[in-house]
């Protein structure tokens, strides 16, 4: 059953890879822009010498696949390498085949910032399925992971973002001296890290319900029995009334919230504080609506400097 697993998340990274090249072909190209990353730089060296960013893409990722994978982390290279790979023949491929029909581009200009748009947004997905099948996209990302591996606590933010605005500020000058394409990069690259943060960190997020009751044992069986999720027990006073009571804290996953109030409701005298959880580490079940565990189709490999 793991050997299935492994081999479907290889196929699932193929799968993404491919996605990405017909991105760059119908949506980053034929708009004349430089996407983030190394492949920015690979973009706008296309535009100049029209050689192929299949050529360039292979020529700067296998050095530093081959250096990943002797200094971080073999599977993550290994995994990372058949995305760039594919990706790389996806585009040399797709070179040869017409896709004018299909492609977005507009004459005059209008509605130009819309192909930048989607092409964040489906870049933004690529990245969210990677970094669930411990894959990266090459480039920065590979040298992201070097960095980290020699110093763990020194954020690689600075340096990612210094390269952006290079490559930002270099499209000015290859695309003839204007500044819509050094927009279009920017607007790119932030849709790209928002929609892609904002998949990865959908699977992490709970709701945290604190619950004041004077049921505190009827409310956690209840819980625990239907939601398959337990709560922590606080006693506690109310100051207007000096009444003992009790605290419950339960976290639960997103799809759970309605349950949660439904078996509150039933309680007098009980209510409570409701407030979203953006990510849960350590030994946490993520959980459907009805109590069954959602697994996860991907293989995760070792996860190193993920």
């Amino acid at each position: 059953m793991h050997t299935l697993k492994k081999i479907w998340t290889y196929l699932v990274i193929a799968a993404v890879a491919m996605l990405a090249a017909v991105n760059y072909e119908l949506f980053v190209f034929p708009n004349q822009f430089a996407p983030s990353g190394i492949n920015g730089i690979c973009t706008m060296i296309q535009y100049v010498s029209h050689i192929s960013v299949g050529y360039l893409s292979l020529l700067v990722n296998i050095p530093l696949a081959i250096w990943c994978y002797i200094e971080v982390s073999k599977p993550m290279a290994l995994r990372s390498m058949v995305y760039v790979v594919t990706f790389s023949l996806g585009l040399l491929i797709l070179d040869r085949v017409d896709l004018s029909a299909f492609a977005y581009v507009t004459e005059n200009g209008t509605s130009k910032i819309l192909g930048p748009m989607v092409a964040g947004v489906i870049q933004g997905f690529v990245y969210s399925i990677l970094i669930k099948a411990s894959a990266y996209t090459g480039g920065t990302d590979f040298i992201s992971a070097i960095v980290h591996k020699r110093h763990p606590n020194k954020p690689f933010f600075g340096m990612s973002f210094a390269i952006n605005s290079a490559i930002a500020a270099a499209s000015y000058f290859v695309y003839g001296c204007q500044m819509e394409p050094v927009i279009l990069c920017i607007l790119y690259t932030f849709m790209s890290t928002t929609v892609g943060d904002r998949l990865m960190k959908s699977g992490r997020e709970a709701i945290c319900f604190e619950i004041i009751t004077e049921y505190p044992n009827e409310i956690s069986e209840e819980l625990i029995s239907k939601l398959h999720h337990t709560a922590t027990f606080l006693p506690a006073k109310g100051m207007y009334s000096g009444k003992e009571t009790s605290v419950l804290l339960c976290v639960v996953n997103k799809t759970q919230a309605a349950s949660v109030n439904r078996i509150i409701s039933h309680y007098p005298y009980t209510f409570a504080m409701v407030h979203p959880v953006s990510e849960i580490l350590g030994n946490f079940k993520n959980l459907n609506s009805t109590g069954r565990e959602v697994k996860e189709v991907l293989d995760a490999g070792d996860r190193q400097t993920l």
